[in-house]
């Protein structure tokens, strides 16, 4: 078929994992029900955000890959036939921990995991006490509906992993996401993060020619700490087209959207314009630099 048709399931989360499955679960039926064949959902999406703070009893969360997670969206996969690309704390070994995007073939296999490369560490994000930095490089993830080029939240600010794995074949870029706003700041700050956000997403869509597909969470959640003010997650998700138009784009709150991409699009936009052609690779080694004096 010359589209494909993509749900990407926008849910709020709570401390109860079973509750936060059923509503992920929910969601991907009503995808699936609309014409959906692949499914996208957010990071994160079993539990609360716990990484608002550093505790060794959240190491708890983690499971393994295949695990409780795999098992049960992957039955599910099976039942609807569809792709699904879904996000777990994986505990890989005692003491080693990542934050991993699995997809889910149409017959409830396996066919690839991602595991985040680009760690944040910043105020109510503090990723680096939990995860380790992948290992598995930026690698497109060969599927039934085409080759997937998953990426994980803070990954979405390097425009460096965005062509990697444009490079690779990717046919689309898909990034499941937890980011909101500090309470604390105004609206003026507010609205220039959620702009920054969509803008650089956008511009991995020009640049390489290929759809993106941003699934974030919605809602408040409170820190565990006196200290902190929480997190309001500011939802937004939204697929862009290969020369960065917006397609579809949810709101603050829960939400199921459903987009139809044209497969053959990224060829002809190539064609006009050949980003890809044009790179200057003789020119460009000082990238592994950390900073240019």
């Amino acid at each position: 078929m010359k589209n494909l048709t993509v749900g990407l399931v926008q849910q709020s989360c709570s401390a109860d994992r079973e509750a936060n499955v059923r509503a992920s679960m929910e969601g991907i039926r009503r995808a699936a029900d609309q014409g959906a064949e692949l499914v996208v959902l957010q990071e994160l999406h079993t539990g609360l955000y716990f990484c608002q703070s550093e505790d060794t009893a959240c190491f708890d969360q983690a499971e393994t890959i295949p695990g409780p997670s795999t098992e049960e969206l992957g039955a599910l996969a099976r039942e609807l036939g569809i792709v699904l690309v879904t996000s777990l704390f994986e505990k890989r070994a005692p003491g080693l921990y990542h934050n991993t995007a699995v997809v889910l073939e149409k017959d409830g296999s396996i066919a690839g995991i991602y595991r985040k490369m680009h760690i944040p560490d910043d105020p109510g994000y503090y990723e680096k006490f939990y995860f380790t930095p992948g290992d598995l490089g930026f690698t497109p993830i060969d599927t039934s509906v085409g080759r997937l080029g998953v990426l994980v939240c803070w990954d979405q600010w390097y425009p460096e992993a965005a062509r990697l794995m444009a490079m690779a074949g990717a046919d689309l870029l898909i990034y499941p996401t937890a980011i909101g706003w500090d309470p604390r700041d105004d609206q003026e700050e507010q609205q220039r993060q959620l702009q920054a956000w969509v803008t650089i997403q956008r511009s991995h869509a020009v640049a390489n020619g290929i759809p993106v597909i941003s699934v974030n969470r919605v809602g408040f959640e409170s820190a565990p700490e006196e200290t902190g003010a929480g997190a309001q997650f500011w939802g937004h998700s939204f697929v862009a087209g290969c020369q960065g138009e917006i397609i579809v784009q949810a709101g603050e709150r829960e939400e199921v959207l459903l987009a139809d991409l044209d497969r053959e699009r990224s060829e002809s936009v190539r064609r006009i314009w050949p980003f890809l052609r044009d790179r200057r690779i003789d020119a460009y080694a000082e990238l592994t630099r950390r900073y240019r004096d």
